[in-house]
């Protein structure tokens, strides 16, 4: 039996796909197609080195170490309904005995792309460039992964001040026999402030993380914070509903004229959301310059397809802004959520994670 994950076939999909259509829509900001564009080439990186998908009218042209064949498109047609059926089922893993003999006609015993820049295939276009684009893929049809994911890295600390706290007193906010509930990190920061206890910004966690914020914005770790709270006290995670709560509350009291007039919140946030997108991590270094990512695909619960390129930056930017949110973490994974002692001080710290939404 020829198993695979919800993600290889997902990317195994997009790649079958695209070979029997041969063209793929441009996304708008709403995420809705707008315009098609003519796909020359795929290439995608596989055991045995850079694999080429040349299209032609009715066949592909493969290209690689030791290949040089033709496939009837109409091959890839089958293959590429054969895994969005299986895919629409539900279980992981996925039973793809059925397309064995087609994957050994076209030499793929890696299903999941090899890459060492995050991307998970490169688009030839017919257009005035005419060059490769990395492409990274986001598939709901495998749930999608994360815009922005450091784990631990990616943690932000509060420090408690107004009120001091005994030792029983902090175990008894800690104690909880619904370990790693992420409903107790909110009861925790709600107790303390029953309790007189003020949780402030104080600083991020990782000092990688915080440079990479730092390169986009001085204030990019104090905006984050304030949302991060809204996440776990108001229960807001869309972006764009976190904009609209710090437009209201403005926690770096900048000038209601940059606020409303210019979209100072937004624009950081648009801002933040593309440096996510093109390759900035909590984990890496980042100098802000462009990284192999240069397009997405987005694939719907139906397997349809949009794409969205830097070439377009600012319509992926206002997609992002709408089709994005934060997430809570595990607490016991991301190791936050409880008030621990630092140099004589308390802190709590809280998650930033960054996901598309479903819909």
């Amino acid at each position: 039996m020829l198993e695979a994950t919800r993600r290889e076939a997902a990317e195994l999909y997009v790649l079958f796909s695209l070979l029997s259509r041969t063209e793929l829509a441009l996304g708008d900001a709403e995420g809705k197609a707008d315009g098609m564009v003519p796909v020359v080439m795929i290439l995608r990186r596989e055991h045995d080195g850079m694999r080429r998908y040349c299209v032609e009218e009715s066949e592909i042209h493969l290209l690689g170490e030791h290949i040089d064949k033709r496939v009837p498109r109409e091959e890839f047609t089958k293959a590429a309904d054969l895994l969005r059926k299986a895919l629409a089922a539900a279980g992981n893993p996925i039973d793809l005995s059925d397309l064995e003999p087609f994957l050994d006609t076209l030499s793929i015993y890696d299903m999941e792309a090899q890459t060492d820049d995050r991307t998970d295939l490169h688009l030839v276009l017919w257009d005035e460039r005419n060059r490769p684009v990395g492409i990274r893929i986001q598939s709901r049809l495998a749930g999608y992964l994360p815009l922005l994911d450091g784990g631990r890295a990616a943690n932000i600390k509060y420090e408690q001040t107004g009120i001091r706290f005994s030792g029983p007193a902090v175990h008894k906010i800690n104690w909880s026999d619904e370990n790693g509930d992420v409903a107790e990190v909110a009861r925790r920061i709600l107790y303390i402030e029953s309790m007189g206890g003020v949780l402030k910004f104080s600083d991020m966690a990782d000092k990688i993380f915080k440079s990479n914020l730092l390169l986009l914005d001085t204030n990019m770790p104090r905006i984050l914070a304030s949302m991060v709270m809204a996440l776990h006290i108001d229960g807001i995670s869309r972006i764009s509903d976190l904009a609209d709560m710090l437009e209201q509350k403005n926690p770096l009291k900048v000038k209601d004229e940059l606020v409303r007039k210019h979209g100072f919140y937004r624009y950081k946030l648009r801002q933040l959301l593309l440096a996510a997108a093109w390759g900035m991590r909590p984990t890496k270094q980042w100098d802000g310059q462009p990284s192999a990512i240069a397009g997405y695909i987005m694939v719907d619960g139906d397997g349809e397809m949009l794409l969205y390129t830097r070439a377009e930056e600012s319509v992926f930017a206002d997609y992002l802004f709408t089709h994005t949110r934060i997430e809570k973490g595990s607490p016991e994974g991301d190791r936050y959520g409880l008030l621990e002692r630092e140099n004589g001080a308390y802190y709590l710290k809280l998650n930033l994670k960054i996901s598309l939404t479903k819909r």
